[in-house]
C-alpha cells in the first residue's frame, strides 16, 4: 500500500497527474525534437479518458459475468495511458507530421497542468506539516 494514500486519496491522484504528465512532457519532447526528421511520425500520449474512468470508477465491465477482467481502468494504480503514432498522409514536403506550432501549445497545456499539481500537492503537504507541528 502506497504511504501516501493513508492520508488522503487526493495524494494518490496528484501523484498519478504528475507521473503521467511527464510522461506526456517526453512525448511532446520527442516530437520537437524530431520536428526536421524526415519520415518522423508524432506521437500522442493519451491519458485522460482512462484516469477519468479511474477517478469515477466507471472502468467498463463486461455485462456477462462481474467476475470478468475489467476493461479500461478501474483504479488509479492501473492508468498507463498510450502512445499512439500517426504518419503524415498529405504526401507533401519530406512526410514529418510534426507542426511545431501544435507541439508547444500541447506543451505549455501540459506543463500548465503539471504546474498546478505540484501547488496542490505542496499545499496539501504543508497543511499536513502545520498538522503535525500542532498548529504552530
Amino acid at each position: 500500500m502506497d504511504r501516501l494514500s493513508l492520508f488522503d486519496s487526493n495524494f494518490h491522484l496528484l501523484k498519478k497527474t504528475l507521473d503521467l504528465r511527464s510522461a506526456n512532457q517526453r512525448v511532446i519532447a520527442a516530437n520537437i525534437a524530431n520536428a526536421d526528421t524526415p519520415g518522423y511520425a508524432p506521437a500522442r500520449f493519451e491519458f485522460e479518458q482512462e484516469l477519468q474512468q479511474a477517478i469515477h470508477g466507471k472502468g467498463l465491465t463486461p455485462a456477462t459475468h462481474p467476475g470478468h477482467i475489467p476493461i479500461g481502468a478501474s483504479d488509479l494504480d492501473s492508468v498507463t495511458g498510450t502512445i499512439t503514432k500517426t504518419q503524415d498522409t498529405t504526401g507533401i514536403g519530406d512526410q514529418n507530421g510534426v507542426s511545431v506550432d501544435q507541439e508547444m501549445l500541447n506543451l505549455s497545456k501540459n506543463e500548465l497542468i503539471y504546474e498546478t499539481a505540484a501547488q496542490l500537492l505542496k499545499k496539501k503537504l504543508s497543511l499536513l506539516s502545520y498538522v503535525v507541528q500542532g498548529g504552530q
